[in-house]
């Protein structure tokens, strides 16, 4: 669930900044927006899986931005939930009626936060993806725990599998869920090895070396960030 995007739209710091850390910490990446221009213009360079959206917003309110995310067929199938001090029953049917999947009543806690945001995600989100990762023709299959490149040959009809060990396997997990972040040797040795590896962050250079080898040209995607660690790019 780490490559999922949420955008919180909450015009009060320290709510968005909470929801955002509480987003974070359970395994999503997460942006905060004070306004409807901040919003739409992220939207254009990147779509999030779920939109959480306050109603009482400086300048244009949250009604009218999701009356423009449901009539823009580029954003109309985003799931949106409504966070709202408004909680009267008229503005619940409102907001459902106009295309939101669920309404929080302010004020509300974290966790039941996170629980309507992942019912939400598992009703509108195609079954597969939560098990499948992909970048470009590069899959991982979680539940099967395969790893394949689609042929860029239409000749070609078989996917091909690739053959990895387990700690190279979660390597290329970890790093395929959160494309873009960099991960230092020590996150990594913790996160895939936990207390039972014996070698210090050599270890890690020497996975991730073997890693972008049986990858091919998919091993291209993983950078060296000098000093720091590794990253995975979502485009060759």
């Amino acid at each position: 669930k780490g490559y999922l995007m949420i955008f919180c739209i909450e015009d009060d710091t320290s709510i968005r900044d909470l929801m955002i850390y509480t987003l974070n910490s359970a395994g999503f990446r997460a942006e905060g927006f004070t306004d409807s221009s901040g919003l739409f213009q992220k939207l254009q360079a990147e779509q999030p899986q779920l939109i959480l959206l306050d109603l009482m917003l400086p300048g244009e309110d949250g009604i009218s931005i999701l009356k423009k995310l449901k009539s823009d067929h580029t954003t109309k199938e985003i799931p949106v939930i409504i966070a709202s001090a408004k909680w009267t029953e008229y503005d619940k049917v409102m907001g459902l009626d106009l295309g939101a999947d669920d309404y929080l009543a302010k004020p509300f806690g974290m966790m039941e936060m996170l629980s309507r945001v992942k019912a939400v995600l598992r009703r509108t989100m195609p079954k597969q993806s939560l098990d499948l990762l992909r970048i470009g023709n590069l899959e991982l299959n979680v539940r099967e725990h395969t790893v394949s490149v689609e042929p860029s040959n239409l000749n070609e009809s078989n996917k091909k599998q690739i053959e990895l060990t387990l700690k190279e396997f979660e390597l290329l997990r970890l790093f395929m869920k959160h494309p873009g972040i960099v991960f230092t040797r020590d996150i990594l040795l913790n996160k895939i090895w936990e207390s039972d590896f014996l070698g210090g962050t050599r270890t890690v250079d020497v996975h991730v070396g073997t890693l972008r080898t049986k990858l091919g040209i998919y091993g291209r995607l993983i950078k060296t960030i000098r000093g720091v660690g590794y990253k995975m790019e979502d485009k060759l």
